[in-house]
């Protein structure tokens, strides 16, 4: 074979080769940084960078739920702020971040809930003080700039899971425990109760491509995901899994963001692609729709990697705890997500 056939041929198995060897990042293995576990008696800071938090309740369930874990709570200083539909001013929820990173007594972060904001801080942060004190960090939705953000610069192994006012019933709360307190290299697997029907019908997960991969998982919000393009707070995507989620959206629009993401250059740099849940997302009024999985179709099974949509992330009540940076193995024909590592130390 001639080296013009031969290097042909390697570009058409490339797809293939891409969904099977171990992935590598921008960051070498020594330049991760993994935050310490959360042990009891630990205190867990409250954080509002995003959506104005109106009632004081909130605040108190927040507390009394992390107090069931064996924690205790310190409020940041402006998490009942309101600026409008802000919880306050940029630089006072930057300010509460930066702050709970730089006390030594407070060992992981926690955002009280989402909305819209994150992006505006992400400027405001100190990222050298966050380097040099690794916490726990954890929320979704509008929390995605953020966990992604301080991966990206500064390496930090951060947590898309529950957020202060999500539902911690026992599914969630078992993640949260087995991956943050427990140090765990958990499987993430979508809960298999077909209940009192002969087949599954909720919670089932779709095959889009089947096939195993490896790679440094990253992802969270699809909207806010596409508002951070062209910014310096993304990390180098080559060969990370990515994991999605969305709520209330029109499917044209999740096909808009797809499409920026792709034309960013993003989705082609892809090992593996796990969309979890689109909560509310209907086609809308008018003359026709395409259905989600058509979406998909156009835009992720091209790729040619391991893929699957339905997994347990985003705006529902059972959601995993996923790790972002950390070396995963994921499973499309099983829809599992294995971790190869702890996500603390």
């Amino acid at each position: 074979m001639n080296r013009p056939t031969f290097l042909r041929s390697l570009a058409l198995t490339g797809l293939f080769a891409r969904a099977i060897l171990p992935a590598t990042t921008g960051f070498a293995l020594s330049t991760i940084l993994k935050p310490r576990r959360l042990q009891p008696g630990d205190t867990v800071g409250l954080v509002n960078p995003a959506g104005a938090t109106f009632q004081t309740v909130d605040i108190e369930i927040i507390k009394e739920s992390l107090q069931a874990l064996g924690l205790q709570v310190l409020p940041g200083g402006h998490v009942l702020d309101r600026y409008g539909y802000l919880a306050g001013k940029d630089s006072d929820r930057a300010e509460d971040v930066n702050r709970m990173f730089a006390d030594p007594s407070v060992k992981a972060l926690l955002c009280v809930r989402g909305g819209w904001g994150s992006n505006r801080i992400l400027p405001l942060l100190d990222y050298e003080c966050i380097r040099k004190n690794p916490k726990i960090i954890m929320g979704y939705s509008d929390a995605t700039s953020l966990l992604v953000a301080l991966y990206a610069e500064c390496g930090l192994v951060t947590f898309h899971g529950p957020v202060g006012i999500s539902t911690w019933n026992s599914f969630s709360t078992d993640y949260v425990k087995r991956i943050l307190m427990e140090g765990e290299s958990a499987i993430l697997r979508n809960p298999a109760t077909p209940g009192d029907t002969l087949a599954q019908t909720k919670d089932r997960i779709e095959v889009i491509t089947p096939g195993r991969a490896r790679g440094r998982c990253v992802g969270g919000n699809l909207s806010v995901l596409a508002s951070m393009i062209g910014s310096p707070y993304l990390p180098d995507w080559e060969h990370h899994i990515l994991f999605l989620e969305e709520t209330d959206e029109q499917i044209y629009r999740v096909d808009r963001m797809l499409t920026q993401l792709k034309l960013a250059g993003i989705l082609g740099k892809l090992a593996g692609v796990v969309f979890g849940k689109c909560t509310n997302c209907g086609p809308g009024e008018g003359y026709g729709s395409l259905t989600l999985e058509e979406v998909f179709r156009d835009h992720i099974k091209p790729l040619g990697v391991p893929a699957w949509s339905g997994a347990m992330i985003g705006h529902i009540e059972n959601k995993f705890t996923i790790p972002i940076g950390i070396e995963v193995e994921i499973d499309a024909q099983q829809g599992t997500i294995q971790m190869l590592e702890p996500a603390v130390q």
